[in-house]
């Protein structure tokens, strides 16, 4: 089968299918562009989704993928983010081994088949011409055949008049000898452009058609072969990048069976543990005593939800709350509903703030007082281990300044040693400072492991904490609150709940000034366990000095002797003021 043979007379018609062929390619080339333009699209889509999702650095998200829920979705981004990478190499492969060879090809393409059918059209004008020259010939042998025989004829008719002279019968019989003699030469340049005609006619048909529909069947036959790899590499291109993408996935899959809701439940323990512990018991209060008494520092909240000085659970209360909280001056409300206080107790956060840092909102100290022991004790560790590696990187590059000075002094035209001694004091500094700042977050981290004993005063003044251990206690905290750099104080932790309290409850200023004189005596009712800070114990039926009456915050400040002074609710004991001698009057 071939075309030269086949199609010897269809020349216009393989022009046009050639053409086609070539429109297709081109078009194909089209397909596989836009293809390449869809991948890159389709990866640029994926990795601003999965960028989108990344936890921001230094924040708290970030805290959050420790969970391993959180890991398995931050691996399962990172592996789209690879995902993409694929289909970008997918639209880089297909542009560099399809897009652009093929446009390559489809332009050497173009001139061959322009070469092609320019020798066919060459050939073409050949035959044309000697068909020409055929036609041209046969007219003038026609035309001089006719020339003969009019003059053949004008001779006899001539030579038969005998009126005609001999002369003009000569004279006609040599015209009609010439018109011969042309008539036979017509014949044999008409005879000779036949035969060439017929030569190149067969020449035409046989040998240059055929041949040049032959090359042209050639091209068309590899433009298909062309564009069959070319749809074989479109797939294969794909099915390169089909075992990483698999690797993907599989890293996804890999990574959702990593998930352990064990351990992630352990790190909500550690991420939110207190330290302290549970609650004990509430104690039973006695209302059938004749007395009128105001909410104990045994209740969890008193008739408005005011915060009390003491949040006592089966007298196993240990925390130091702020005794000198404002009662609830109204005898005659009725107590909340235990319910609601329970859920009071519950919603709570276990922290006491001091005057200053209730009324500007209150301020992180330094050694993470204001937190639960446990989390105290992480955020003091990581404290620690991040000075370690501050130091550490110091340290190193003190070393490489130490090894610098050495060259300069064994090659001193490569620098002069002095100059390093600068930067190396300076480094020397800061490790020194580092080191100092170590040491002190090591002390606090070893006071809540429980391997040193308590702060100096110096210290708790310095981190703003009321630790204080003289009386009295509420000099003390004027004198913690003045030393603090910021004016914030944070209440040690206890397993109490956090009292609640009105920045205006807190006007009243403390000064360091002489012992009070006693301004009367009590005597104690019920025995109270001075665990807070700036309380004293007293024994039920016991005698002591009073020496401030109460501001209408619930509590008397009583002395025992000179060394011993505090604060007990005023409802537990029963105060004899020298003004009113004759009679007792009982604060409720």
């Amino acid at each position: 089968m071939s075309w030269g043979t086949e199609l010897w007379d269809q020349f216009d018609n393989l022009e046009k299918h050639t053409q086609w062929g070539i429109d297709i390619l081109e078009k194909y080339i089209k397909f596989v562009k836009e293809r390449t333009e869809i991948e890159l699209n389709y990866a640029k889509q994926l990795r601003n989704l999965s960028k989108k999702y990344q936890p921001k650095k230094n924040s708290k998200e970030e805290e959050e993928y420790r969970y391993t829920a959180c890991k398995a979705f931050l691996s399962t981004l990172n592996e789209m983010n690879d995902y993409a990478g694929q289909h970008e190499v997918i639209s880089e492969n297909m542009t560099s081994q399809i897009t652009v060879e093929l446009a390559r090809y489809v332009q050497e393409l173009k001139q061959e088949r322009k070469s092609h059918f320019h020798d066919g059209r060459k050939a073409q004008q050949q035959i044309e011409t000697c068909w020409k020259q055929l036609e041209s010939s046969k007219r003038r042998f026609e035309r001089d055949c006719r020339e003969a025989d009019r003059a053949q004829q004008y001779f006899e008719k001539m030579d038969a008049d005998i009126n005609v002279t001999k002369a003009d019968v000569e004279k006609a019989r040599q015209q009609a000898q010439t018109r011969h003699q042309m008539a036979d030469d017509s014949k044999a340049d008409y005879s000779s452009y036949l035969q060439k005609f017929n030569h190149e006619q067969h020449e035409y048909y046989h040998t240059h058609i055929p041949n040049i529909f032959q090359k042209i069947q050639e091209m068309e036959e590899r433009r298909i072969v062309r564009i069959g790899e070319s749809v074989k590499t479109y797939a294969e291109l794909d099915r390169q990048v089909i075992p990483i993408i698999g690797k993907c996935l599989d890293g996804i899959v890999k990574a959702a069976e990593s998930i352990d809701p064990k351990n992630d439940s352990q790190l909500v323990v550690e991420a939110y543990k207190s330290g302290f512990e549970p609650p004990g018991d509430i104690e039973f209060e006695d209302y059938t005593q004749p007395m009128k008494r105001t909410v104990s520092d045994n209740s969890l909240s008193n008739s408005r939800g005011d915060g009390k000085p003491e949040l006592k659970f089966g007298g196993k209360s240990k925390g130091k709350l702020w005794p000198f909280i404002k009662k609830n001056k109204s005898p005659k409300q009725q107590k909340e509903p235990l319910s609601h206080r329970f859920n009071e107790f519950m919603t709570s956060k276990p922290k006491i703030h001091c005057f200053r840092s209730l009324k500007r909102g209150g301020a992180t100290p330094e050694d993470f007082s204001n937190l639960p022991p446990e989390q105290r004790r992480k955020k003091l560790q990581q404290k620690v281990d991040e000075l370690n590696k501050e130091i550490q990187k110091e340290m190193d590059q003190r070393d490489a300044i130490t090894k610098m000075k050495d060259v300069y002094l064994k090659n001193p035209q490569m620098g002069d040693p002095a100059s390093l001694d600068h930067k190396l004091a300076e480094v020397s500094q800061n490790i020194e400072k580092l080191r100092l700042e170590a040491q002190k977050f090591e002390a606090w981290l070893a006071e809540v492991e429980g391997r040193l004993p308590a702060r100096s005063e110096q210290s708790r003044r310095q981190s703003g904490l009321y630790d204080t251990q003289s009386a009295p206690a509420v000099n003390n905290c004027a004198q913690d609150r003045e030393s603090s750099p910021d004016g914030s104080y944070t209440e040690e932790q206890s397993q109490e709940s956090e009292v609640k309290v009105l920045a205006t409850d807190f006007d009243d200023e403390f000064d360091d000034e002489e012992p009070l004189p006693a301004i009367g005596t009590c005597k104690a009712l019920y025995t109270f366990e001075g665990q807070n800070e700036g309380t004293i114990s007293v024994v039920e039926g016991e005698t002591l000095y009073v020496i401030e009456e109460d501001k209408g915050d619930g509590w008397t400040r009583i002395r025992r002797n000179e060394d011993e002074e505090g604060y007990v609710p005023t409802s537990y004991v029963e105060v004899y003021l020298d003004k009113n001698a004759k009679g007792a009057k009982t604060y409720i």
